[in-house]
């Protein structure tokens, strides 16, 4: 519904999305404006979906009266194609994680290079950006290295599985004014050496894609390691550098703060970022503990 009389029914678009917290941070914020607010998931991976097919999905959720969706992996590149209109950010960056129904078109924006940048203003105050090693190139990786270059990095080495986009993006940042370059994963260990900070934007590390994106024994004290995932919010990358002794950052606040700015394209209203971070808190909580010692 187009929110003219306080009623929004958005989605999120990606694979394995099942235990993401969009759906409570929106729809809670919404409660607390006092919007009747509905927030679907649309996962790909059940649906057995390929990400090619997210323009027949955003196609549909707009004759459905869908005020808006979020995208997410492995969709925030392919969306582009089928969208009227992008706005000056998503443009640059090549990805959309929210898309807006307006005017019977559909406008693609990017609120992860805010979310990322806000994240790391407030978690890692007074970390050394000189040089920054960031792996994965796509439409997160994308996002966070435009956010870190806005933070004044010195110089960007983006690492990828692919490394003609590893280059791609390096030369987008090279455009932008950053230093940058870009290279294949094979280059990790020599890359990393000289690294102030490492962020992951892959998958790896979520739930359903288990493990490390680079070797643990690679991670030293100097260097501060944060990771874009927030399910699980303790990732194997973080767990293992806290063990080497490195400052570290997880995903929430990234994911509140992109959450806040897409609630604000959907609804035209400004939510109150404090509140939702303190949902988020609430959210990923430990179960308390029953009497009897067990979980609740």
């Amino acid at each position: 519904m187009d929110g003219a009389d306080g009623h929004f029914i958005v989605g999120l678009i990606g694979a394995g999305i099942g235990t993401s917290l969009s759906p409570s941070l929106h729809e809670r914020e919404a409660d607390d404006q006092g919007l009747r607010y509905i927030y679907q998931l649309i996962d790909i991976a059940a649906l057995g979906l390929a990400a090619a097919d997210v323009g027949d999905l955003v196609r549909t959720a707009r004759q459905l009266g869908f005020r808006g969706l979020n995208v997410t992996h492995p969709c925030k590149q392919e969306v582009l194609e089928h969208l009227d209109e992008l706005s000056p950010e998503a443009a640059e960056l090549g990805a959309v994680n929210t898309v807006v129904f307006a005017g019977g078109r559909s406008i693609g924006h990017n609120t992860d290079r805010h979310g990322f940048a806000e994240s790391f203003r407030r978690g890692l105050p007074g970390a050394a950006i000189g040089r920054v090693a960031l792996i994965g190139a796509g439409g997160a990786g994308a996002a966070v290295a435009h956010a870190m270059a806005g933070l004044g990095a010195g110089h960007l080495t983006v690492i990828d599985a692919d490394p003609d986009r590893a280059r791609r993006l390096a030369g987008s940042l090279r455009a932008a004014g950053t230093p940058a370059d870009g290279a294949g994963v094979e280059r990790v260990a020599e890359l990393l050496a000289g690294a102030d900070g490492l962020i992951n934007a892959t998958p790896v590390g979520m739930e359903d894609h288990l493990g490390l994106p680079v070797p643990a024994e690679l991670l030293r004290p100097r260097c501060w390691v944060a990771d874009v995932i927030y399910r699980p919010l303790e990732t194997g990358l973080l767990r293992a550098a806290r063990a080497a002794g490195c400052r570290t950052l997880d995903g929430g606040g990234m994911v509140v703060h992109q959450a806040a700015e897409a609630f604000r394209l959907f609804t035209g209203r400004p939510p109150e970022v404090g509140r939702m971070l303190r949902h988020f808190a609430d959210l990923t909580a430990p179960p308390a503990l029953t009497d009897g010692g067990a979980r609740a």
